[in-house]
């Protein structure tokens, strides 16, 4: 993997002015824009390196149980971003170090790279299974390991080569429009990350251990209450992100050059990711249905479905609805992968709805609807403090979107009580568990 990674890092890096026609071809008559970003895209790429090998050791550790370095890693990565950023803003480094935000940030995310390799290789010489470095060689078991790896890849990557193709597609639109995805993104990828992941890490090696064992009820088991789970917190996320899109990212963007203008485009790109936040998190909780049964392909067709139904989409959709067309084109090629993922693994007889799952999926659907209509009612009765009008400061702003915030999550507890979406006792069993 070492080798194979390094080849094709210094390839990239030197084809990297041919590689940027092709990912942001909308760049092209913009000549400086276009330097800037092979400058920057070069300085990050290695970081792409490391990302590999401690996938790799992540997935020795998850293997073992041992969750919590490779949850911890991002903190690396956003402690690292900030210092390099501080530096810039305090003017620590002079000019010629980091001539702008960028170059900081794109060196922040190398040397984060480099620190978080370090912080899980020590994770894994504390468990005795650091491994070492032979001469690379095409034994039955890594030939093997290829040929599971190699579908795999494109399989469980298929949001990230759908958001590929959303910047190759904004790069020609207008100006801004792949900053505008970009930064939905990111608002979209917190609850992603912390649910959608979390569930795939745990549920993989889970799945795995019960089908050896003989245990097909106790993996339909897994499954259904993974699903269920996916559902209990990506719902009521997707509905706060799709009925308070401009609140939210007013509150943590809009300042200094980040204008109204640029916060409403944001918005709209967010409301539309936010559409298929559910059926991100339903990827993560069925493709370990098909992996732990070493069937690596079937979700590999299904992922090139899924990205011909998205290129398909967001060429019409751009046309009405600009970036935000392109966001709702992944969203729902999201949901596409998700339908026919599940519908696959239930006809092969590995999945199937028990009667907690169908009794309780959607009643969490309708307590997720009925907190959304309670996060829009906040929202207009805290559009002053939550736009800044009437002369309300930074901290008013923040102390808004934190009480919507609270009533949100105190609205559909509320509710999910009410109409038995889930019990507490569940919550608690499934987080000392995993």
């Amino acid at each position: 993997l070492t080798t194979t990674l390094l080849a094709f890092t210094v390839a990239a890096l030197l084809a990297m002015p041919w590689l940027m026609y092709v990912i942001a071809p909308g760049f092209v008559d913009q000549p400086d824009k276009f330097q800037l970003t092979i400058e920057l895209t070069q300085i990050t790429f290695p970081y792409l390196l490391f990302m590999a090998l401690i996938a790799l050791m992540g997935g020795m550790l998850n293997s073992l149980h041992r969750f919590a370095a490779v949850a911890a890693a991002p903190i690396v990565l956003n402690i690292v971003l900030i210092v390099a950023l501080l530096a810039v803003r305090q003017g620590v480094l002079p000019d010629s170090v980091f001539p702008s935000s960028g170059h900081a940030l794109a060196w922040g995310v190398f040397g984060a790279g480099v620190a978080q390799f370090i912080w899980i290789a020590y994770a894994c010489n504390r468990a005795n299974i650091m491994f070492h470095l032979p001469r690379p060689r095409l034994s039955p078991g890594v030939r093997k390991l290829i040929a599971l790896m190699v579908p795999g890849i494109i399989g469980a990557g298929v949001v990230q080569i759908n958001l590929v193709i959303d910047v190759i597609l904004a790069s020609t639109l207008a100006e801004g429009s792949v900053s505008y995805l970009y930064y939905a993104d990111r608002v979209n990828q917190l609850p992603l990350g912390v649910v959608g992941v979390a569930i795939g890490v745990v549920l993989l090696p889970l799945l795995t251990r019960q089908l050896r064992g003989g245990e097909a009820e106790a993996a339909r088991d897994s499954q259904n209450r993974a699903i269920e789970f996916a559902l209990m917190l990506s719902a009521p996320a997707a509905a706060a992100l799709i009925v308070a899109p401009e609140a939210i990212v007013t509150v943590l963007f809009q300042r200094g050059e980040f204008d109204a203008a640029t916060a409403a485009a944001t918005a709209a790109a967010l409301r539309a990711f936010a559409v298929g936040l559910p059926a991100y998190v339903l990827i993560k909780s069925l493709t370990p249905g098909y992996f732990a049964r070493q069937d690596t392909r079937t979700p590999v067709k299904i992922a090139v479905i899924a990205v011909a139904m998205n290129i398909i989409l967001a060429l019409i959709l751009m046309r009405f609805m600009a970036h935000a067309g392109i966001a709702l084109a992944t969203a729902l090629a999201a949901w596409l992968n998700a339908i026919v993922l599940a519908v696959v693994l239930a006809r092969r007889g590995h999945l199937s709805f028990d009667a907690r799952l169908r009794r309780r999926a959607p009643r969490i659907v309708a307590a997720a609807t009925l907190m959304g209509l309670v996060v829009f009612w906040g929202t207009e009765w805290l559009a002053a403090p939550l736009s800044g009008a009437g002369g309300s400061g930074e901290d008013a702003r923040i102390a808004a979107l934190a009480g919507l915030v609270a009533a949100g999550l105190i609205a559909f507890a509320a509710f999910a009580r009410i109409l038995g979406a889930f019990h507490l006792d569940d919550v608690k069993a499934a987080f000392s568990k995993n």
